[in-house]
């Protein structure tokens, strides 16, 4: 079945997530110790019937927007990403991608697509602010922050138990003015 994109880029395009997602590799990604080494996943199992609920409840719901990204050269799914906790009264949102397709890693599609969800984000539904964060170990996400021009915001110090290790969560944050300087991005007329 041919999706249609939602927002697109050089490299890929981000479409909605559906049920038929699940059927694919998308739930290995959450079963795999490696993809989720840098973030909350991998704890329990994740079965197709998690990620089925996950998906129906997420078209129910007005403060999250969830995509898959997609391989424009393959047209294949390599990872989700995501605008959660969108907050319409303090125009608020916090960012988060997975790429679960390993092959895909290292390869800037993670980079691109918070680019092009951090611009919908503060060009369409008219957000102030975008946060994200990261385990200390996540270095992919901090490059993704620093990219974004995310300034460091803060530290909870052990606040995750993670692979046998308590870790430290990077909190990173970014204004729309802040973004637009850094991506010398001018206002409308």
């Amino acid at each position: 079945m041919k999706h249609i994109p939602f927002l697109k880029g050089d490299m890929l395009f981000l479409r909605s997530l559906t049920e038929a997602d699940c059927e694919g590799p998308y739930v290995t990604w959450f079963n795999d110790r490696e993809v989720c080494f840098g973030n909350s996943h991998h704890v329990m199992p994740y079965t197709i019937d998690d990620a089925k609920s996950y998906v129906r409840n997420q078209v129910k719901n007005d403060s999250t927007l969830v995509l898959a990204i997609i391989d424009a050269k393959k047209e294949i799914h390599i990872g989700n990403i995501a605008l959660d906790k969108i907050n319409y009264i303090n125009r608020s949102a916090e960012l988060s991608i997975i790429i679960g397709e390993k092959v895909f890693w290292s390869k800037s599609y993670g980079k691109q697509a918070c680019r092009i969800l951090c611009d919908h984000g503060f060009f369409v539904l008219n957000l102030h602010r975008i946060y994200c964060n990261t385990f200390e170990n996540n270095t992919g996400m901090q490059k993704i922050a620093e990219h974004l021009g995310m300034p460091l915001e803060g530290r909870r110090r052990q606040a995750v138990f993670k692979e046998g290790r308590y870790l430290d969560i990077l909190e990173y944050g970014v204004l729309r003015s802040e973004y637009m300087t850094h991506f010398d991005i001018q206002k409308p007329q």
